[in-house]
């Protein structure tokens, strides 16, 4: 049987030191298996990936928090590209964890069962795996298909293996179900203390058991289970219920007890719900309370945890949240940006390179911050890429999105936390995009068009030069209607040139 490292569960502790051994609180933008490679061996203490399913589909992505609604082909076009493509991953993730460290790998129906088979035989070992976690993701529904029916898939698996036989281990609980409560705790103190009483008695004598108890001792062949010493204190401390027949019993608080331990099967953890406050719109966007639960579980404070595929981040705002160091891996730019938000939104965390040099900040490496890579990007990353450095909200939809790629709500524009969406506010500016070199009149006149028809007093367009036909028709739109369009250029925004504009 394996040995577990037990360690204290903390909740929102002030994170640590950096690590001595690798680079935390940082963000990569790029290939995890080319950034992988850079670390050394045994330096990361857990280890948490949901890489894209072997779903052969494609996925509406939505980034409700950036709005970005793209097409996302999760481009393995079969079960084995898809092995081919996380085993030499799973291998570099094998080697960076730590002889005590805990590795999870979330996945779904499409490709769980090669996923478990490649892991037991070409990375870990069977012997190191601990569990399959079942989670339900979803409430019931029905899976009818082409006029086929089938069981409603509801549920992930995350499987769960160490690379040791010690491994960092904090027992979690989940709350008494209702009905368990109301049949054993019925009795309460004045104090409103609810409790059970339990036997004192046991079957076997252990050290000083046999003694008698005002007047009464247990039935024959039976023994005292605490010791004279113990029963003097529980009696001090009221802890002692008298039946009627004079024989004590021992009151067992409710407030006393951790709960249940937790098993294999989590059903307690929703998932995002369309209304839920964390919600970004990602469809596979996990719920911070399961990242929490796993970060509490297999790492202690200052532990360093690592998301090589991160999304949107969730793991990184678990870990910092919870006191550890992080270091999260994705290969979208707009990604990247997204979490790095969202660290700073949700953990107050500053994207500074002098902070995280002491300790205190976070910075995202390796975006294409040069012109030749922005000329490269997809188009919807470059249009991401552009809005969210102007500090606007992408549009929601990118086809049929009415000429608006983005918006920029201005400070006083931000509704209070109880108002819902943004999508009752009336003030905003248009943002239009385009991944061309020299933006003509034609494009002016088009977003000129959407202004009059949103009635916008000012609009943002990005490019990477303009004609002066376009640069003239611009001038000539302000005069006739009032109306400004702040024409910005790529290299602007890459030299930090943009603050006068958006005045």
């Amino acid at each position: 049987m394996a040995k577990k490292k037990e360690g204290i569960e903390k909740i929102a502790v002030p994170a640590g030191k950096p690590s001595a051994l690798v680079d935390t609180r940082v963000i990569y933008c790029g290939d995890n298996l080319e950034q992988l490679r850079k670390l050394p061996d045994n330096c990361i203490d857990l280890i948490y990936i949901d890489p894209p399913f072997n779903s052969n589909r494609n996925y509406e992505v939505f980034w409700g928090e950036t709005k970005e609604k793209r097409a996302f082909d999760d481009r393995h076009a079969s079960t084995d590209a898809y092995i081919d493509f996380m085993l030499p991953r799973c291998v570099e993730l094998h080697r960076v964890l730590k002889k005590t460290g805990s590795f999870y790998y979330h996945c779904d129906w499409h490709a769980s069962h090669y996923v478990k088979v490649m892991l037991d035989r070409q990375v870990f070992g069977e012997n190191q795996f601990q569990n399959e976690i079942v989670w339900k993701r979803s409430s019931a529904h029905s899976d009818t298909k082409q006029g086929m029916s089938q069981y409603g898939r509801i549920y992930d698996s995350i499987f769960f293996y160490t690379k040791g036989n010690e491994w960092t281990w904090n027992p979690q609980y989940q709350a008494y179900d209702e009905n368990y409560l109301s049949g054993n705790y019925r009795n309460t103190d004045p104090d409103g203390r609810r409790w059970k009483s339990t036997d004192l008695t046991a079957a076997k004598p252990g050290g000083d058991t046999d003694y008698e108890w005002k007047g009464r001792r247990p039935s024959k062949g039976r023994y005292w289970a605490y010791s004279k010493t113990n029963m003097e204190k529980f009696d001090s401390e009221g802890r002692l219920y008298y039946t009627s027949s004079g024989l004590p019993r021992l009151k067992q608080y409710l407030d006393d007890m951790p709960g249940v331990a937790l098993q294999n099967m989590w059903i307690d953890i929703p998932p995002i719900a369309s209304q839920s406050a964390e919600r970004l719109g990602y469809p596979t966007q996990k719920p911070l309370a399961l990242l929490d639960r796993i970060i509490k579980a297999s790492s202690n404070p200052n532990d360093i945890v690592l998301d090589a595929f991160c999304g949107c981040g969730t793991a990184l705002v678990a870990a910092e949240n919870l006191g550890r160091q992080w270091i999260g891996i994705d290969v979208s730019p707009t990604a990247c940006r997204v979490m790095a938000k969202r660290l700073r939104d949700i953990c107050h965390l500053k994207e500074d390179e002098k902070l995280w040099q002491i300790g205190r900040g976070f910075v995202v490496r390796d975006l294409p911050w040069t012109i030749e890579k922005l000329r490269a990007m997809p188009p919807f990353e470059f249009e991401n890429w552009a809005v969210i450095a102007l500090g606007g909200r992408p549009n929601v939809a990118k086809v049929g999105d009415m000429g608006i790629d983005g918006r920029i709500y201005p400070v006083s524009a931000i509704p209070k936390k109880d108002k819902g969406e943004l999508g009752f506010m009336d003030v905003w500016y248009p943002i239009q995009v385009k991944q061309q070199d020299k933006v003509g009149r034609p494009e002016i006149d088009k977003f000129e068009a959407v202004m009059m028809r949103e009635d916008r007093t000012k609009g943002f367009f990005v490019a990477f030069d303009y004609s002066s036909d376009s640069m003239s028709e611009i001038q000539a739109f302000f005069k006739k209607s009032g109306k400004s369009i702040i024409a910005l250029t790529v290299k602007d925004i890459l030299d930090e040139l943009i603050a006068y504009k958006l005045a």
